[in-house]
């Protein structure tokens, strides 16, 4: 661990390890396999890059995108680490020379995508090479994407097998208890050390509205955030592209960013929304992984995300400098049964299909949830907190009614056929339909067989989701999706305590809401710089961005908005200071130290000048 930190700060230039950090990666030095699961912007990457310097031989890094290998290569060699990717995006002539570094032994770090990693070939090669590590980037993808989507990723556990002396890391910023379970079962066989940090990101304010007029909507919410970066995502690329022409026309800078876009044209929209104020990215999924811009103050999803993990790694991407910011949702209808319909649509197995419902479930009780938001967020991954204050159901209740008895209803109606049975035979039971399941089950002759006809199907499945979201009741998504009691539910059914119920928001009427963004989230907050310190950031984002196009490398590889930001803080005067400046480390130093140093010294002397000229002094 010795070299590990002298590495963290030579090469990457910081001081001390981030929570979470240092055991990993002592973990991985020891030989250990490790399944990590940190929050966007904590620094995961670390954690595999600190032990592949410390470590001799080659470290394999198993990454799912081809633009996230090329900017995370791109990083290290800029920091002085031999580093190399071998994918689609590059020319045949570069992936030949990539591994002719790599069986040389003079790359330390290959970046690769399992379907590459996984061929025979491949794997015939690398084990020849001395490798002493793998690292599998986003590992949520091992359980969440289909084995038809990408059946290389099941394919991983081999590694294990053919490397017996190579620890294998897991890392992934979402992953509930169940994809937790699941990855370390298919990776590891269950040989896994697990480091879980907590999912809470207190300085974003959630809000989740139902979808009227989604068009106005959006207007109306990237209109009360003008002049702050932000990512809106759509469903389709037809609708990212429209949606980015809407908010053009209505003077925002906005760009859209899908995979069916050139590579030319992303890297050009994302090297602006990475250098320029104020500029919207409305982006599908494509966009987002491995991005480190730390002022995005806003995540706006126009349609129904996936599942809570989707949801929670796309509102990571805001708030990342711990200053205030807003994820806002809006879901109808119509998203849940187009969601659905990708679901079914998937060729995949029927447990896979169950469990994915299930995840759409849980999302929507997020969605209804008649208490506090982030309680119902967090309680999913398995986290339990206090009602946060920065969530719209915290900030401006809406008006909930006592519907004790409609709980007890349905917590009877569970316990009464065994904590087995999903929301619809449950909610069948107690409207009273006679469905041939009910008739065979003789459920149809429980005492809450049709105590509850005054309520329709949608209503009483709103109250099934929000009793999961409130924590009354638990999904069994390993299972087959049946509901089980919680202790608090248990007690419900006793006689003790209430359950407060929220009308449908996705059928309810009611204005949208037209709040202003809210001062003094919780967080730790860092003040936006202002006067002349605004100017000076403003310079140094310009410096930063000619610096990054002479090397070819999107803005960020060279300096994150953060080092940026220490940089006006600390406002260092020679190569002495500039080495203290959060990310700087020795091969950034020698690189860069001059042209930010020359431009903050003008900054300097033009301020003196124009404080003596204001004096009166000539």
């Amino acid at each position: 661990m010795i070299d590990a930190k002298r590495v963290l700060g030579s090469v990457f230039g910081f001081k001390a390890f981030r929570p979470g950090q240092e055991a990993v990666i002592e973990a991985l030095l020891n030989g250990r396999n490790v399944l990590t699961v940190m929050p966007t912007g904590s620094g995961k990457s670390l954690c595999f890059q600190i032990p592949a310097l410390v470590m001799d031989g080659l470290t394999v890094v198993v990454s799912p995108l081809v633009a996230l290998m090329k900017d995370q290569v791109s990083a290290l060699r800029i920091a002085g680490v031999a580093a190399d990717g071998i994918h689609s995006g590059n020319e045949r002539e570069e992936n030949v020379a990539a591994w002719r570094r790599v069986a040389s032994g003079e790359t330390r770090l290959l970046y690769i995508a399992p379907e590459r990693l996984m061929t025979e070939q491949m794997l015939s090669a690398l084990a020849r090479l001395r490798v002493r590590l793998f690292a599998i980037d986003e590992a949520h993808c091992i359980s969440q994407w289909g084995p038809a989507f990408r059946p290389e990723y099941a394919e991983l556990c081999r590694l294990r097998e053919q490397f017996p002396q190579a620890p294998v890391a897991a890392l992934t910023a979402t992953a509930d208890e169940v994809t937790r379970n699941d990855i370390a079962d298919k990776l590891f066989g269950g040989a896994v050390e697990q480091f879980v940090l907590g999912f809470d990101r207190p300085n974003i304010r959630l809000t989740v509205e139902a979808k009227r007029d989604w068009k106005r909507q959006l207007a109306g919410f990237v209109a009360r955030h003008a002049g702050h970066s932000g990512i809106v995502y759509c469903l389709s690329r037809r609708k990212a592209e429209d949606t980015a022409d809407l908010l053009t026309e209505s003077g925002v800078r906005a760009l859209p960013y899908h995979a069916g876009m050139d590579i030319a044209s992303r890297e050009a929209h994302q090297n602006e929304f990475m250098t320029r104020d104020g500029v919207v990215i409305v982006a599908t999924i494509a966009f987002g992984m491995g991005i480190d811009k730390a002022d995005v103050r806003y995540v706006f999803h126009a349609d129904l995300p996936g599942s809570i993990e989707a949801y929670y790694q796309e509102i990571g991407r805001a708030g990342r400098d711990g200053a205030p910011a807003e994820a806002h949702m809006l879901y109808g209808l119509a998203d849940i049964r187009m969601r659905r319909q990708f679901i079914e649509d998937e060729d995949a197995g029927e447990e896979r299909l169950r469990r994915e419902h299930k995840r759409l479930d849980a999302l929507l009780g997020y969605c209804e949830a008649p208490t506090c938001r982030r309680v119902a967020l967090l309680g999913y991954f398995g986290e339990s907190i206090k009602p946060c204050g920065n969530c719209d159901v915290c900030l401006d209740p809406s008006e909930r009614i006592d519907a004790t008895h409609d709980a007890q209803k349905i917590l009877s109606a569970a316990y009464r056929t065994g904590e087995r049975f999903g929301a619809a035979h449950l909610v069948d039971i107690v409207r009273g339909v006679r469905t041939d399941r009910a008739v065979r089950l003789g459920h149809d002759r429980l005492p809450t067989f049709g105590v509850g006809t005054d309520r329709s199907a949608n209503a009483w499945r709103s109250v099934v989701r929000q009793m999961v979201a409130a924590g009354y009741m638990r999904i069994d998504i390993a299972g087959y999706g049946g509901l089980g009691i919680t202790g608090k539910g248990r007690e419900l059914l006793r006689g003790q305590g209430e359950f407060l119920y929220r009308e449908d928001a996705a059928i309810a009427p009611g204005p949208p809401s037209a709040r202003k963004p809210r001062k003094g989230h919780p967080g730790n907050m860092e003040q936006e710089p202002d006067g002349d310190d605004a100017v000076l950031l403003a310079t140094l984002n310009t410096l930063r961005l000619n610096l990054a196009r002479e090397r070819g490398v999107p803005a960020y590889v060279v300096f994150p908005d953060r080092a940026l930001l220490d940089m006006v803080r600390r406002k260092p005067r020679n190569a002495a200071e500039f080495a203290q400046v959060s990310g700087v480390g020795a091969v950034k130093l020698k690189e860069f130290a001059d042209p930010f140093l020359s431009a903050i010294d003008s900054m300097r002397s033009q301020c003196a000048a124009d404080g003596e000229t204001q004096a009166g002094i000539p």
